[in-house]
């Protein structure tokens, strides 16, 4: 009977046992004509998400918007290009990834965008990255370029004294973590994986008032499931997870993320994550929607 119970014990102990990640292997690529039919067709995809975002030592409910589309830039000015043609090989076709979030801390709001640029050929990092945070205090913004000789260089504009304004610097073949989101909707298997040197996402870098520097991390990209893949990122140098979970075939839609690390100051600070998970999508020339009766589509994508 004894014997009986012990083998009972050990089949509902391996089948309680939590399914492993497993390596994702090479991730099946579109063709050319399938990736412009969804990328070139004249619309962007905006995606929300139901957010829960550590602050002050608390979570706040919140809301994030992923708006990602296409449009033609320029290497050497490193702005949109108005008329593509004239720009000759200037001219790049870029993924951009426009990150919005908004929650409130107590009476007030906060309102964080952060803006990359990528090149949709693959095989190149991200030429432009521009952030900014507003709340009642006061706005901050950065900017980093890519360089010819490596590496990024840009500016920090802060109300903060400690910060002041200020030139930014990173180390050549250091990796952008914002740059890993466009990455991965144009080829995850150009996700960095390993050891590396990575930049913290700009939005993390700000809200704690941390300097803009490469820090050591681990990185890999581990299947979930046939439908599902989770990239993420560890720091050694800092107390920074990220997590983003996405869908394994073509059009690599992100389904949420998280982001683990310390919030709040002195004794009120807690180690917390932020949490995004998908709430709706749509394709939509989301410029041209801008009148009283195109607010429908806030309902649609389940916005307030």
């Amino acid at each position: 009977m004894r014997r009986l119970s012990l083998l009972l014990l050990a089949v509902s102990t391996a089948c309680a046992a939590p399914v492993q990640a497993k390596s994702a292997g090479e991730i099946p690529l579109p063709s050319q004509a399938q990736r412009r039919a969804y990328w070139n067709q004249g619309k962007g995809e905006v995606t929300s998400y139901s957010l829960q975002q550590a602050r002050y030592g608390e979570l706040h409910e919140g809301h994030a918007v992923l708006i990602f589309v296409t449009e033609p830039f320029s290497r050497s000015k490193q702005v949109k290009l108005d008329d593509p043609r004239r720009a000759g090989e200037d001219a790049v076709e870029v993924l951009k990834l426009n990150h919005t979030r908004k929650f409130n801390t107590g009476v007030y709001p906060y309102s964080t965008m952060r803006s990359v640029f990528t090149p949709t050929r693959g095989g190149e990092r991200a030429i432009k990255l521009s952030a900014s945070t507003q709340e009642w205090c006061g706005h901050v913004f950065m900017q980093l370029g890519q360089q010819k000789e490596g590496g990024y260089a840009g500016q920090l504009l802060s109300y903060f004294e400690s910060e002041g304004d200020r030139p930014l610097r990173t180390p050549k073949g250091a990796w952008l973590e914002d740059d890993v989101w466009t990455t991965l909707r144009i080829n995850p298997n150009e996700l960095p994986q390993g050891s590396l040197q990575m930049v913290p996402s700009a939005t993390y870098l700000r809200l704690r008032h941390v300097p803009v520097v490469a820090q050591k991390a681990q990185a890999k990209l581990t299947r979930l499931s046939k439908e599902r893949l989770a990239y993420e990122v560890k720091y050694e140098g800092v107390d920074r997870s990220l997590r983003i979970e996405f869908e394994a075939s073509f059009p690599f839609r992100i389904l949420g993320w998280s982001e683990t690390q310390p919030s709040g100051w002195g004794g009120g600070a807690q180690r917390l994550t932020t949490t995004a998970t998908k709430k709706a999508e749509i394709m939509t020339d989301y410029w041209s929607k801008n009148r009283n009766s195109d607010r429908a589509l806030r309902e649609t994508l389940k916005i307030p």
